[in-house]
């Protein structure tokens, strides 16, 4: 390499892999991917049981700092037959040791949301690719201290939003993208889902028995989760509704969120449910500041609206709420109908949405179905999981880059201030700072990586 070819090629690693689109920085597979898990709760073990599957992924080194979800984690390995990992435990830094290892290509952070930003900028700093679970972080400084190290290491930075690769979500991808909906006017998405028995245990069930948190629950979620629930007024799990419409529309690949503003409703669900279960318990008397419903409404660069939706502590069926509309007609997943103008069967009535969805059935869901098979959450785990596999083995741009990532958890932050303002309009940090004017959406675009 001559010296203008090696100050070419350094000036591209300083800018960082996050600023080029998926597939610049094409590399050689390297065969097998060295990984290591901080956090092997039941969401990191979900994501060990997807790493034990492959022949491709070799899982090196686990950390957490409880002996019962390390326990578990053990037996997850001897089932499948596979060589136990190193075990980084003791306390809240041991993460750091595992991060010393040069023999990981990359990590999984699956801890509570907390711990998340820190984790992941020592990863990247560490040189290791980055798949972390939702949330980015817990402030708007978290989301740029992660975008900034991002950019300084060149390494990228993936949120495992696996509703993004959920197979009506990309079927009507699909759909978008050949001019079913005409042009997108107004989305809707976001988190539907009675979590009370996910926040409150007895100690010893994961789900759906007693009414404590914290230490007194001992186990699950319920230990971190449900705190948040008692100190923040926001949309505190945007990614599940947000991640998926921001493909539809193109944000940060030529338009981007520009404000939003949250409004919270009164708060009655968790302390209603503790009061049913367990009648006079003191947990039903706390003062749970989390509104039961919170809407966000965000404007779009193009002219787009988005309304978001976090209702998690009332009784219903889950449901992520995604409506798609356009000119041409619009997707509604509740009512599982589909209308587009000319070409329903009937002008003032619903098509089943199946008909719909299986005919523009995505290809990388056409093709690969079978080995997501048996995968977690209808196997969209697999695409998830898979998709940072493969860019981590090819030294290549994660399908969902930084800034998409920030871009969809900021959102918690940022409702939490306009509610706590008196619903005051919120301006939409622009994380690529002006490169969403040039950027291409190539997500899912082809199966290249896959």
């Amino acid at each position: 390499m001559n010296r203008r070819d090696f100050i070419a090629q350094s000036a591209i690693a300083a800018a960082g892999l996050t600023i080029l689109p998926s597939g610049v920085l094409f590399a050689k597979d390297r065969g097998v991917v060295r990984l290591g898990y901080i956090g092997v709760g039941l969401r990191g073990r979900n994501h060990i049981n997807e790493g034990l599957l492959r022949d491709d992924v070799e899982i090196v080194a686990i950390c957490d700092t409880q002996e019962s979800s390390l326990k578990l984690c053990r037996e997850q390995f001897v089932k499948a037959g596979k060589v136990l990992p190193k075990e980084y435990t003791g306390g809240v830094d041991a993460y750091k040791k595992l991060l010393e290892r040069k023999d990981i290509d990359g990590v999984i952070i699956s801890t509570p949301w907390a711990f998340h930003k820190d984790q992941a900028v020592d990863a990247m700093n560490a040189g290791k690719y980055v798949g972390c679970e939702v949330i980015a972080g817990l402030t708007v400084d978290d989301h740029w201290d992660i975008v900034n190290t991002s950019e300084k290491t060149g390494v990228p930075y993936m949120t495992l939003e696996n509703v993004c690769y959920r197979r009506d979500v990309m079927a009507v991808l699909n759909m978008v993208r050949n001019g079913l909906f005409g042009e997108l006017v107004h989305l809707e998405g976001g988190y539907q889902h009675d979590l009370r028995p996910v926040l409150f245990n007895d100690g010893k069930h994961f789900y759906g028995k007693g009414v404590e948190f914290g230490q007194e629950a001992s186990i699950g979620e319920a230990q971190w989760r449900t705190q948040y629930n008692i100190d923040l007024n926001a949309d505190i799990y945007p990614t599940h509704g947000i991640g998926p419409l921001m493909h539809y529309i193109d944000i940060n690949s030529g338009n981007r969120f520009t404000n939003m503003v949250s409004f919270a409703s009164k708060a009655r669900g968790l302390s209603s449910y503790v009061e049913k279960m367990s009648p006079g318990h003191k947990n039903a008397k706390l003062d749970y500041k989390n509104g039961d419903v919170v809407t966000t409404t965000i404007n779009c660069a193009n002219g787009e609206t988005v309304i978001l939706s976090h209702d998690t502590h009332l009784p219903r069926p889950y449901s992520l709420g995604f409506r798609v509309q356009g000119t041409e007609g619009l997707w509604m997943d509740v009512a599982d109908s589909i209308y587009i103008e000319g070409k329903s069967k009937n002008y003032d009535k619903w098509d089943p949405a199946k008909e719909w969805l299986e005919k523009y059935d995505h290809p990388l869901w056409k093709k690969y179905a079978a080995k997501a098979e048996g995968a977690g959450h209808g196997g969209m785990d697999w695409y998830v999981f898979n998709a940072f596999v493969q860019s981590v083995k090819q030294k290549k741009q994660t399908p969902i880059d930084v800034y998409d990532s920030v871009t969809m958890s900021v959102i918690l932050p940022l409702s939490q201030k306009s509610i706590s303002e008196g619903n005051q309009p919120q301006e939409f940090p622009d994380f690529t700072k002006g490169k969403w004017k040039s950027r291409k959406n190539t997500f899912a675009l082809d199966d290249s990586g896959f």
